[in-house]
């Protein structure tokens, strides 16, 4: 038996539920490292998650932030951020979602993002299009960086890593008519999808962060790729930027020249 998008949303709605609940009531938060927080929500969403999984594909392998994940079939893999925006959540800032994606041969097949306060819930399935709460989305059509609003984000490790991603912010500033950061790679690919911003890059993620996210970018007419270009985007190590195919390439030659 294979999921359906239906399978996917039920599931995020569920777990963006779970958020919802402890977001009002407050919790305990737990750090991980400086500035990379887990919550009681985190571990809970995660929890639901994976047993709804391996409750209904039980042989399938699951990619998971907080445990690492399930093992499984290599065929058939679920990509899970049960709180993408913990930071945000954290401190009690309604910017954060639940991710989940399906893969099926290495390829994205599925993937859903949900926002429980917003009550916004994405999906896009393979070659289908993408969707906001039912309704076909797509990118802008912009093509000039001097139009265009990007997004952002930046690695927990900001404070050590010399790939921290302020040159480029600097640079995109001075280029477009702003930048963004929201503090969820998930919503940021969304609001690419829907047109919210015209595109958005980071250098340092995780598969989790961006698997559903791409799927919908993509499915909405955006390029996505690896910021060197390359599209195994679900290869380590972990970067995108997502844009219009014009748009896309403006974008490429800067971080290209900059990284360099």
């Amino acid at each position: 038996m294979k999921p359906t998008m239906a399978d996917l949303e039920a599931m995020a709605r569920q777990a963006g539920e779970i958020l919802r609940r402890a977001f009002r009531a407050g919790g305990n938060v737990y750090h991980k490292g400086m500035i990379d927080l887990v919550t009681d929500a985190d571990r809970q969403s995660e929890e639901f998650l994976i047993a709804e999984i391996k409750h209904r594909f039980p042989d399938d392998r699951i990619v998971a932030e907080e445990s690492g994940g399930v093992p499984g079939e290599d065929c058939c893999v679920w990509f899970i951020d049960p709180l993408d925006g913990t930071v945000n959540y954290a401190h009690g800032l309604a910017i954060f979602s639940v991710s989940i994606a399906y893969a099926e041969g290495g390829e994205l097949r599925l993937g859903t993002v949900y926002d429980p306060i917003s009550d916004e819930i994405f999906s896009a399935t393979k070659t289908g299009g993408a969707l906001l709460n039912g309704e076909t989305i797509q990118t802008t059509v912009t093509d000039a960086l001097d139009q265009s609003l990007l997004v952002t984000g930046f690695p927990y490790d900001i404070r050590t890593n010399p790939a921290n991603n302020l040159d480029n912010y600097a640079r995109f500033a001075l280029l477009s008519q702003g930048v963004r950061r929201l503090g969820s790679a998930a919503l940021d690919l969304c609001y690419v999808a829907a047109g919210r911003f015209d595109g958005y890059w980071e250098l340092s993620l995780e598969s989790w962060d961006l698997a559903a996210g791409a799927l919908i970018a993509k499915e909405a007419g955006a390029r996505v790729s690896k910021v060197n270009g390359r599209g195994d985007i679900l290869t380590p190590p972990y970067s995108v930027i997502a844009a219009n195919p014009a748009l896309h390439e403006l974008m490429l030659d800067v971080l290209t020249d900059r990284q360099a």
